[in-house]
């Protein structure tokens, strides 16, 4: 079955639904790996990327930014050049009446009985000013952790802005 566009389940509308106990075979989310990069090393800037809007990302969003992110990092910086935080975690159970969507779907004889619906994913709730992403780099690197944040932000549903929080005046010498 074909993922839904995301834009369906961005808003966040009723209560948490994250008792997985009581519901059948939630799928797990697609993102595993939520640090990366060098986690002992002191880096001279760190950078953050905050939602300006609440909504709801869903676990496929933050995986593509997790790797969008990651692989410019890489390549520019290497494994230890860089530290890569994922804050929220996907607990918002997403679910779907797969037999009302689409065409045909007033002509099902059941109706609408039995229309909770089936667990197809899971989506982190994130509210206006979260910290979405934190990563921190030395100066040198500190331009491409800048862009690549930025790069990360167009793949989440929300509009995100970048906050530097350590090495303001370092940062402003290098022009971030």
């Amino acid at each position: 079955m074909v993922t839904k566009p995301a834009r369906m389940y961005t808003k966040i509308s009723g209560p948490a639904y994250t008792r997985r106990e009581f519901m059948g075979g939630v799928p797990y989310p697609k993102i595993t790996t939520f640090v990366q990069g060098n986690q002992k090393k002191d880096f001279d800037i760190e950078l953050m990327l905050v939602a300006e809007e609440s909504c709801q990302i869903r676990h496929t969003a933050l995986e593509a930014a997790r790797i969008s992110i990651n692989r410019k990092l890489m390549e520019a910086l290497g494994t230890d050049g860089y530290y890569l935080q994922i804050r929220p975690y996907p607990h918002q159970v997403i679910r779907e009446h797969k037999m009302a969507t689409g065409a045909g779907a007033d002509r099902i004889s059941s109706g609408m009985r039995g229309a909770f619906g089936k667990p197809v994913g899971t989506a982190a709730r994130v509210h206006s000013k979260d910290i979405i992403m934190v990563a921190r780099a030395n100066r040198d690197g500190a331009l491409m952790v800048r862009e690549a944040l930025k790069k990360a932000s167009i793949k989440l549903p929300t509009p995100c802005k970048i906050v530097i929080t350590k090495g303001k005046e370092l940062a402003g010498r290098i022009g971030l």
